[in-house]
């Protein structure tokens, strides 16, 4: 996206479901000052500009049915907003700034060089965290298994030897898993991180 798309994302999340939400009277957070608040919806709006207007309508709706606060009158955090969007429409996969970051790490370049940059992916995209050196020995372990069914089936491919459609089909999401994976680390590169 570039900054003329992101603008005129902002603009939209800010119409179709920030004002909205205002307009029927949900007020801040209570934990946050009106600068605060601000700053949030500057950042929701910057997050969220990926999101059809479809989407966002959605979005609206879940937060007016169910507020937060003791009165249910208040908005809810960002983190919530941002969370609740990327269950309702998932961003682009090009990776968080911890993913990029990781994938830049050492950690990351093994992971890519030894087949289990998808087990890595997938596990910080679920903890977001650092992984430890203990994590990083458990995700390689998870990994085997894999690593070693694709390279049989990529074997048998290349032998001529027929090859199941479950084999194919896991070839396939592992292949894309691995291109994912790809992709962030180059974003990572390009970043100079």
């Amino acid at each position: 996206m570039d900054s003329v798309e992101q603008a005129a994302g902002e603009k939209r999340v800010r119409h179709i479901l920030i004002e909205p939400l205002l307009r029927l009277g949900l007020g801040r957070p209570s934990t946050v000052t009106k600068a605060q608040f601000d700053v949030m919806v500057e950042e929701v709006c910057g997050k969220l500009a990926y999101m059809s207007d479809i989407k966002l309508d959605a979005l609206k709706e879940e937060i007016a049915a169910h507020p937060a606060g003791p009165n249910k009158d208040r908005f809810w955090t960002g983190a919530k907003i941002c969370d609740k969007a990327g269950e309702i429409d998932p961003p682009e996969d090009t990776g968080s700034p911890l993913l990029r970051a990781v994938f830049a790490n050492p950690i990351g370049r093994e992971a890519m060089a030894e087949g289990w940059a998808p087990e890595l992916r997938f596990w910080l995209k679920k903890n977001r965290s650092w992984p430890g050196v203990f994590v990083v020995s458990q995700l390689r372990d998870q990994a085997r298994e894999n690593i070693r069914r694709l390279t049989l089936i990529e074997e048998n491919m290349e032998a001529g030897r027929d090859v199941s459609d479950a084999d194919l089909a896991f070839r396939a999401r592992r292949r894309a898993a691995i291109a994912k994976c790809e992709t962030i680390a180059q974003i990572a590169q390009g970043a100079g991180q």
